[in-house]
């Protein structure tokens, strides 16, 4: 198994750090996702609530259902996976415990197993992510791509490798096959985990380290994006040439005018230099790094578009290569 995934696959994993908008960029990468005659399911966890407000919608809840159009006529659909529901969903697979599952759940068991074991919530969670990618209808994938906005980089490494742990400690019955059938997916060319991040000190260290973790892990990682880039290149600008251009605008260049303008610039070129650096030091990392433009307006369905035009031709664009191990 490989910890990079040069060309990405079926099941896309978002996470960054807090506050780098990897809610924002995985809603966008489904849009792009959704090309014509596709269907993409993004997938959040945990309660979090995020994905709807940035299509307009209701909150989701564990039934799929639409959001949205995607770029090119396919269709986007959303689910808040939950760990009760999907115990349940596992009890009624593996056991045909239906109705009784329903009971349990009255009752409180299904709560109290998931709290006294933190770990089955993420088992169950990644086992729910694994059915969705396997699923068919009529014939055919029911999803071409699933997108998960993910727990941030500081959990992800245990969330995505917990079914490595309980696979070694379950040898045997339905747990044990379960939980290591996940872990093949998780750790094949089926999947991509993406890091999100922006042009600041802390975030680009957490990408950093987050990318460590997933390579010692054997977890495969896809593209760095780095989010909320505002700016240009730096171009070169002389106190001169800024006294001769005001002079042309038949403006005064006077030089307390002409000081405060080079002020001005001078910050911004700074801004822009350091965006320079983070990019360089991500790119430094092996991993291909996407760029996304800051949204001064803030991030609503017609910026998720925005943000998803510039995705498609390189992190949605990407396709596996033949050689790819793939799990099922």
């Amino acid at each position: 198994m490989s910890a990079t995934a040069p060309n990405v696959s079926r099941l896309h994993v978002v996470t960054g750090k807090g506050g780098t908008g990897k809610t924002s960029v995985a809603a966008a990468l489904a849009l792009a996702l959704a090309g014509s005659g596709r269907r993409v399911l993004l997938v959040e966890v945990e309660g979090r609530q995020g994905i709807a407000p940035l299509f307009g919608a209701a909150s989701l809840g564990y039934q799929e259902r639409h959001l949205a159009a995607g770029l090119d006529g396919g269709e986007v659909f959303g689910q808040s996976v939950d760990a009760d529901e999907a115990l349940l969903d596992y009890l009624a697979m593996f056991y045909r415990l239906g109705s009784a599952g329903k009971v349990l759940q009255k009752t409180g068991a299904i709560d109290f197993a998931t709290t006294i074991a933190p770990g089955l919530r993420d088992i169950l969670l990644t086992g729910k992510l694994k059915e969705a990618v396997a699923r068919t209808e009529s014939g055919r994938m029911a999803y071409d791509a699933v997108v998960l906005d993910a727990p941030p980089t500081g959990r992800v490494v245990k969330f995505l490798n917990v079914t490595v742990e309980s696979g070694r400690l379950a040898k045997t019955g339905p747990i044990g096959k379960h939980s290591r059938s996940v872990a093949r997916m998780l750790h094949s060319s089926l999947t991509a985990v993406h890091i999100v991040t922006t042009p600041a000190a802390m975030p680009v260290q957490e990408t950093a380290d987050a990318y460590k973790e997933l390579m010692a892990a054997d977890l495969p990682v896809g593209h760095l994006v780095l989010n909320k880039v505002a700016g240009a290149k730096t171009v070169e600008v002389t106190a001169e040439e800024v006294g001769a251009g005001l002079a042309r605008a038949g403006l005064s260049a006077d030089a307390a005018l002409v000081g405060g303008l080079m002020d001005e610039y001078a910050s911004a070129r700074a801004e822009i230099e350091a965006v320079d650096a983070y990019r360089d030091r991500l790119e430094r990392l092996g991993r291909p790094v996407a760029e996304l433009p800051l949204l001064p307006e803030g991030v609503d369905l017609s910026g998720l578009y925005q943000l998803a035009r510039v995705l498609r031709p390189g992190v949605a664009g990407a396709r596996r290569s033949a050689g790819g191990s793939d799990a099922a």
